[in-house]
């Protein structure tokens, strides 16, 4: 049970997968909102949500940028890419939103596309730290900025789930992996009560005037 729940955080699909976006939004939804408020996205931006699940931190971006603005929502699971599509639909229409299938090791985004992209939960699934920090790097623009989200990995490392397909990292090497990348690490932003609070990275491109 503990596996077949993993496999479905991980890349969720059919009717559990749909299940488990809704219960990933409940669960999220104050770790989310604390990423795109440190994100602080302007009317008229460029943004991405890589990695979206069920889809709570697309609507508060699109929420934040208005009507001038354009959200890009990249994700590896089809059944949440479907969700997405229906429940988004007018966004989609009307220009607003793009939904992309692909990971954050390879986006499918020109270079410096992006003021600010949101990722939440996504790094326990990547093998490939420095690959998918690159990319982060590759699609912001150099004043753009980007958080990064995950849980504490001590409190994870009791969780029933995290055996089965989790990859767990000390904070600290997920902050120096981003900077070898070449992503300038501004603030470990913590939501919760210690000792094991929620970690919000915020990054931006290395030499960059958001860095300076």
């Amino acid at each position: 049970m503990h596996a077949g729940l993993a496999r479905q955080l991980g890349r969720p699909a059919g009717l559990a997968g749909r299940l488990v976006g809704l219960m990933m939004n409940r669960r999220n939804r104050r770790t989310i909102t604390a990423a795109v408020d440190a994100l602080a996205p302007s009317e008229g931006a460029v943004v991405a949500d890589i990695g979206f699940g069920g889809g709570v931190g697309v609507e508060l971006l699109l929420d934040r940028v208005g009507a001038a603005g354009r959200v890009h929502a990249v994700e590896v699971s089809s059944a949440m890419l479907s969700r997405a599509a229906r429940r988004f639909r007018d966004e989609i229409a009307d220009g607003r939103l793009s939904l992309h299938a692909a990971s954050l090791t390879d986006l499918p985004l020109r270079a410096a596309a992006l003021d600010g992209a949101i990722t939440i939960n996504t790094i326990y699934f990547i093998a490939d730290q420095h690959r998918a920090f690159s990319e982060l790097a590759r699609v912001l623009q150099g004043s753009g900025r980007a958080v990064i989200g995950l849980a504490d990995p001590e409190w994870m490392s009791g969780l029933p789930t995290t055996p089965h397909g989790f990859r767990l990292r000390p904070v600290a090497d997920v902050m120096d992996a981003a900077t070898r990348a070449g992503l300038h690490v501004h603030e470990d932003r913590r939501i919760g009560s210690e000792p094991h609070p929620y970690h919000l990275l915020v990054v931006s491109p290395a030499g960059s005037a958001v860095s300076a």
